[in-house]
């Protein structure tokens, strides 16, 4: 949509309205958030009432620190993650399929998205492979049965709205196809009468010719004329009459064209061309002939959304009535200038390029967005799309949708994840999902636990409260170990060995995202993303605001804002129109095209009691083209009205002043006394309380000060893994110990909760591995922490060191002894070997542990990494654990814990006692080891047979890792006050 004034109605339409129809009736329902204390909703109309009955079950939310509280041991299903599910071929059977559902939810995830890719084999009938074809009635029977089947398992199920990505595929003919301008320049000789026209294809039109002086390779795009487009019969067919000239000229031809781009992995059946995602033709006709079809597949059940990946139509820039609709939105006729548009020549290129730039986002908004999303509501289902990429979508495009979706652990710079964050935050969407996992630790198989927590992370301290794991892909019976991969990521089904653990991390991952559902989003600052600015440079071909805006919205000042003890949410002018703002203060980066609107919006907001920082200038230009020298100076001068307005409006020189001007208009919201630009934090406000998820992003330990700079009148620390909580103290201030990627929530209440165990300064830290005094002092003498997380002293001493004579058995064979910790890949016999190796040791103790003492069995820091090991794409942990890579551990034949991220520590107390103990611990592998001791596939002939939709990633990285129980081990001792 645009951001002139004449469109501002419908840019405050959150999405449809028979989504806020349904939406209100779901909030009269009860169940979306309502402010303590609020009468009931206004009685909701038939219309509305029944626009509820098609919306899926609202998420469990509240206001109240006592309603969280009561769900967190044991948090609603609906913030489990969801994993990506991806059927190649599709080469799919209903045993293995319910099989593969039924490991899902055992190992904690709460549902799936189907996502049918390329094949990965020829069919094979000997070996039960064949590919169906993309919305055969095979595949449709296939997608009924597991929706049935979800169902009876309470799994929640999403449908890509397409095969592969963007969409489109053999129902796209040439003339809805993805479109762009394409420039042909022709040589006109001297004193010609005629030159030969450029050839005009299928799904092609001539839009414009110019002539000027110049040649095909050189020409002066500003100095063109426009001339009459046609060709002359008298000149000959094919070509086009000339006045002749003494001079060599050139003349320039505009061709409406197609990009030719094909859907990316696209399934058997579903190749072709990837659709115009500005026409609305082209859109009604894939929802006639791929949504329709799938959505009447899930019978009375529809999915719980629908999806549409990140928009990656390369090279788009047109469609076939652009220059009527350019005319209509902008009020001046596009076609004299499109040679600068195209060329970037003149003065005038950059405002006319915003223009056109900024049309392709209302035609993008207004034909495919929300006709997308007002089927998914007429289909009794949600549209759930990843709104970034090109065509040019904005921040306020994703108002659009119901679900919101990003991508990216970008925490420290700009990213698109926090671009559907902020969204979410502005427009009142609770849940914002995020595509997680893409291309972790590649190669496939190398991603562990911990790089899944790492990740995640960074994308929890960007507002995200809903995962969806790239992911699980289908792997058919009798496939060989361990199974099919995607090529652009991780795997996270039960093929790999460490799956042990993946109920214990998605406990983790299911809990913070319950916590961060609740109350309402409290980030105090908030970056304008210079919409306008970006616009006016793009170029023809990479018209992306997403791609572009980091040069705006760079590192360097996202980091002076989080170092600065404050989180961020992006806001553009078209949200300010539409909603104003909310934060305390607002950072404009090298903003120079605003409209005057927006200023006034912003004197308004000064007014209020907002504060403005300007980085490295202040607006002085029209946003585009239309009467921009009268629009111009309105700009300077409601700008230099603005920046006169006292101290609450400042202007600093770069990005590097940034840090210093916010602190002093208003104080870090958590800020650390040392390591802030390792730790990440995110705030969510309740009626009665808040809740802070910190998070340690580095690979080494923090341990520092901090201060709040709110506080109500208890504290407790959370514990994100179970839910136990910890009574607190953080006024003035408090120690701060975090175990490398550790994590904790911290919650601060306006009841009153039982105090700090007296004399213990370090039971306010939140770390596994603590010793700090509130001073930061380091560990005990004899260099031993313990966890204090649960009220310990933090100083612990050694009980026992087993890091010695272990007995080490694999599945089938015999018990070998351990003298001292190693890898089993150093065993000759086990380099390539994938699984479990179980780890026993008898230990004798006098007593058992006493009244007021924790004993805790200690795997070790880990080691951090210097380097990062040259990854081709994606992330990692860099941390080498000193367990490869999961363990659950036994003591006297009870579960006692895992152990999969930092600190590397189980409490056992309660499993101990007097004589000889039994410790066990079961020890979870990669699945690469095995991998890597097989031949890589050849798929020679599958490419030759459906062309090469794919390239397996990294391959020539695959090697054994270190496995197993590496050392030391210990169990150490400490005292509880």
């Amino acid at each position: 949509m645009s951001k002139r004034t004449m469109r501002r109605t419908a840019a405050t339409r959150n999405i449809s309205s028979t989504w806020l129809a349904a939406a209100a009736a779901a909030l009269a329902a009860g169940g979306a958030l309502a402010p303590a204390g609020a009468g009931a909703a206004p009685a909701a109309s038939a219309a509305a009432a029944a626009a509820a009955a098609y919306l899926p079950p609202a998420p469990v939310r509240s206001d109240r620190l006592a309603d969280v509280a009561a769900r967190l041991a044991v948090p609603p299903d609906d913030a489990r993650a969801m994993v990506r599910w991806w059927w190649f071929g599709p080469n799919v059977v209903k045993p293995q399929l319910e099989r593969e559902m039924l490991a899902m939810k055992a190992g904690g995830f709460g549902g799936f998205e189907i996502q049918p890719v390329y094949p990965m084999e020829l069919d094979d009938p000997a070996r039960g492979i064949r590919n169906v074809p993309y919305l055969s009635p095979e595949f449709l029977d296939a997608v009924s049965f597991v929706n049935t089947k979800a169902h009876e398992q309470k799994l929640r199920v999403d449908m890509t709205l397409a095969s592969g990505w963007p969409y489109g595929g053999p129902n796209v003919p040439v003339t809805e196809a993805a479109s762009r301008m394409r420039v042909v320049p022709v040589a006109i000789p001297p004193n010609a009468a005629s030159y030969a026209l450029p050839p005009v294809m299928s799904g092609e039109k001539l839009v414009a010719a110019f002539v000027g002086e110049g040649s095909e390779k050189q020409y002066d795009a500003a100095g063109l004329r426009l001339i009459a487009a046609a060709g002359s019969n008298a000149a000959g067919v094919g070509r086009a009459a000339i006045a002749p000239s003494a001079q060599a000229r050139v003349a320039v031809h505009y061709i409406a064209s197609r990009t030719g781009q094909q859907v990316k992995r696209a399934a058997l059946g579903a190749e072709g061309f990837v659709l115009d995602h500005l026409s609305r033709t082209a859109i009604d006709h894939h929802l006639n002939t791929v949504a329709e079809p799938l959505l009447k597949a899930f019978g009375d059940k529809p999915p719980y959304a629908v999806f549409s990946d990140s928009l990656e139509v390369y090279g788009t820039d047109w469609t076939d009535d652009f220059l009527a609709e350019f005319q209509r939105r902008r009020g001046y006729d596009l076609k004299p200038h499109l040679p600068a548009v195209y060329s970037g020549q003149g003065p005038d290129a950059a405002a006319l390029r915003r223009d056109w730039a900024l049309t392709q986002t209302e035609l993008v908004n207004e034909r495919y967005l929300t006709p997308v999303n007002d089927w998914a509501t007429a289909h009794r289902t949600q549209f759930r799309s990843q709104t970034y990429g090109e065509p040019a979508v904005s921040l306020s495009s994703n108002r659009l949708v119901a679900l919101p979706e990003g991508e990216g652990p970008q925490f420290r710079s700009f990213s698109f994840t926090r671009l559907a964050t902020s969204a979410g935050h502005l427009y009142n969407r609770p849940v914002v999902s995020a595509e997680t996992w893409t291309w972790l630790n590649s190669p496939a198989f190398s991603a562990t636990p911990l790089d899944m927590k790492v990740e995640a992370d960074r994308m929890l301290l960007q507002g995200v409260n809903q995962f969806v794991g790239h992911g699980w892909p289908y792997t058919p019976p009798g496939a060989q170990e361990p199974g099919y991969a995607f090529y652009a990521a991780a795997v996270f089904n039960d093929h790999q060995p460490w799956w042990n653990v993946m109920p214990d991390v998605n406990a983790y991952l299911q809990r913070i995202s319950y916590l961060l559902r609740q109350g309402q989003p409290a980030n105090q600052v908030a970056v304008l993303l210079p919409n306008d600015d970006v616009y006016s440079v793009l170029t023809p071909g990479k018209v992306s605001l997403s791609a572009e805006m980091h040069k705006h919205v760079t590192p360097l000042l996202t980091e002076q804002i989080l170092d600065a003890g404050h989180n961020i949410d992006y806001v553009d002018a078209e949200s300010i129109l539409a909603l104003g703002v909310k934060h305390p203060v607002l950072v404009m980066p090298h903003v120079k095209r605003l409209a005057p609107e927006v200023l006034a919006r912003l004197q308004a907001y000064v007014r209020g009691g907002g504060k403005i920082i300007a980085v490295g200038g202040t607006p002085s230009l029209a946003p585009g083209y239309a009467d921009g020298a009268r629009i111009g100076a309105q700009v300077a001068a409601a700008a230099k009205t603005l920046f006169a307005s006292g101290a609450q409006v400042q202007l600093v020189a770069d990005d590097a002043a940034l840090g210093s001007a916010l602190k002093k208009a208003l104080p870090g919201d958590l800020q650390l006394a040392s390591s802030q630009s390792d730790v990440g934090f995110i705030r969510r406000k309740l009626a009665d309380g808040d809740i802070y998820f910190i998070a340690n992003t580095s690979n080494r330990e923090v341990r520092t000060t901090a201060t709040l700079r709110a506080t109500r009148r208890s504290a407790a620390w959370w514990n994100p893994q179970d839910g136990k909580a910890t009574p607190a103290s953080v006024k003035p201030g408090f120690s701060l110990t975090l175990a490398p990627y550790e994590s904790r929530v911290l919650v601060l209440s306006d009841a009153a909760q039982a105090p700090a165990p007296a004399g213990n300064a370090d039971a306010v830290a939140p770390a596994g591995l603590a010793g700090a005094t509130p001073g930061g002092a380091g560990p005990a003498a004899d260099g031993t922490r313990a966890g204090s997380a649960l009220g310990g002293t933090g100083l612990a001493s050694v009980l026992a060191d087993l890091s010695r004579d272990w007995q080490l058995v694999f599945p089938g064979a015999q018990p070998q002894p351990m003298a001292e910790l190693r890898s089993w890949t150093d065993l000759p016999a086990r380099r390539f070997y994938s699984g479990e190796g179980v780890y026993t040791k008898d230990v004798n103790l006098p007593a058992a542990p006493q009244p007021g003492a924790r004993v805790t069995l200690d795997f070790g820091p880990g080691a951090p990494l210097e380097s990062t090991p040259k990854v081709p794409a994606g992330m990692r942990a860099m941390l080498e654990s000193p367990v490869r890579e999961a363990a659950v551990v036994y003591i006297n034949g009870q579960r006692a814990g895992s152990v999969w991220k930092p600190p590397y520590q189980i409490d056992v107390t309660p499993w101990l006692k007097a004589g000889s103990n039994r410790i066990e611990v079961r020890v979870a592998n990669l699945a690469l080891n095995g991998l890597a001791g097989q031949e890589r596939p050849d798929y020679r002939l599958l490419s030759a047979r459906y062309g090469q939709r794919f390239v397996p990633q990294d391959t020539h990285l695959i090697e054994p890792k270190p496995s197993g129980m590496l050392g030391p081990v210990r169990l150490l001792q400490e005292q509880i006050k």
